[in-house]
């Protein structure tokens, strides 16, 4: 029995003794890592700012009546071409009754007290004709009967004012919605028969209609802080349109806040600038744009891909590994310049003819199937 067990152990001992030396063996086989290289590169290098926003008029205004009443007739259609001075609507007044019996309450009032100082004045002329009375009895019953009349004739406006929104009744400014500004009818958030409420200190009224002129357009965006000290009004920068992504239009900055707002943690600065659009070029208010604008550039720079570089974990401060001899490599620290993301100018640690290692293989396979895909 013993003898038996001692022939099983020496057999498992020299299968594990077996499987010990294929791993070793298999270990001490494996093939060298082969790393690629890619050599410095002279190219130039621009850094662009992207700012996004909108394409807006930059002149847009809201029409908004002068009183209240019912919108009677709507005499335009939006995307209408209108001219200033054009009417654009007309407005119903819709007499409140408290204010009509009040209105008719001062001219009965104001018709006593006329209908007294014209019995007076003509006693007292009378009078004065004669004799009997001084030239400032007289002059002063002459005033009392104008003041009278002016009286009478104002609150018999106001009634007509309350009743018809105007003294005559006719075409008036206060019934009638009239295009300020020569341009594009936008919007008429209204229709034909809703109430609407005139403009005032307390109230800012209703919006009859907006006009906008389409050949004035600015564009508003914002940019990061990191950039935005960059930026000097009266640079030239480019205008893409989401809806023409085939053609950029030309701009010139005309403003950069001088305060930004936090958004999503990070500041934001708003800028503007006029938009040059051709006539032959169909643009729509509210267009989302995208700005580019050239920060910096520099020509036959020595550079290599951005993704070379490495970066020390405890200083961070970047490095690349250079190729020295056979499949070796030692560390050397860089000094970066410009960038545009994909490119870095190095001003330091790499030379024309020196080979950096391509560490990230993972982004380098990537590269290396979408080019295949590409092609």
């Amino acid at each position: 029995m013993n003898k038996t067990v001692k022939i099983i152990l020496i057999i498992v001992a020299i299968i594990l003794l077996a499987f010990v030396l294929k791993y070793f063996k298999d270990s001490n086989s494996k093939d060298v890592v082969d790393y690629k290289v890619e050599a410095p590169f002279y190219t130039s290098i621009n850094t662009k700012a992207v700012a996004t926003g909108k394409l807006n008029p930059e002149e847009e205004i809201e029409l908004k009546p002068q009183i209240s009443g019912i919108v009677d007739e709507i005499f335009v259609e939006e995307g209408d071409l209108v001219k200033k001075g054009d009417l654009v609507a007309k407005i119903r007044v819709v007499p409140n009754e408290q204010s009509l019996v009040s209105a008719k309450s001062r001219i009965a009032s104001a018709r006593l007290s006329f209908d007294n100082t014209k019995v007076l004045y003509n006693r007292n002329k009378t009078l004065f004709d004669k004799g009997v009375i001084s030239v400032q009895d007289f002059e002063n019953s002459e005033l009392s009967f104008n003041q009278a009349k002016e009286s009478l004739v104002q609150a018999q406006n106001d009634y007509q004012i309350i009743k018809r929104g105007s003294i005559s009744g006719g075409n008036s400014a206060n019934t009638n919605i009239i295009a300020q500004i020569a341009g594009t009818i936008l919007e008429i958030p209204v229709r034909e028969g809703d109430q609407v409420i005139q403009s005032n200190n307390f109230n800012a009224g209703t919006t009859i209609a907006t006009i906008a002129d389409m050949s004035l357009m600015i564009f508003e965006g914002k940019v990061d802080e990191a950039e935005v000290g960059k930026l000097k009004e009266g640079k030239e920068i480019k205008v893409i349109l989401g809806a023409i992504n085939d053609k950029e239009f030309p701009a010139k900055l005309t403003f950069v806040a001088p305060k930004g707002k936090e958004e999503n943690g990070a500041v934001q600065f708003t800028i503007k600038a006029n938009v040059v659009i051709d006539s032959t070029t169909n643009v729509r208010a509210g267009y989302s744009a995208n700005a580019e604008i050239d920060i910096e550039s520099k020509d036959s720079v020595l550079a290599i891909r951005e993704a070379l570089l490495q970066y020390n974990r405890i200083t961070e401060k970047p490095f690349v590994e250079i190729l020295d001899g056979d499949n070796k490599f030692k560390k050397e620290n860089v000094k970066i310049g410009l960038s545009d993301g994909i490119n870095v100018e190095i001003t330091e640690g790499v030379k024309e003819g020196d080979q950096v290692k391509v560490w990230n293989k993972a982004s380098k396979d990537n590269e290396d199937n979408d080019n295949k895909e590409n092609d």
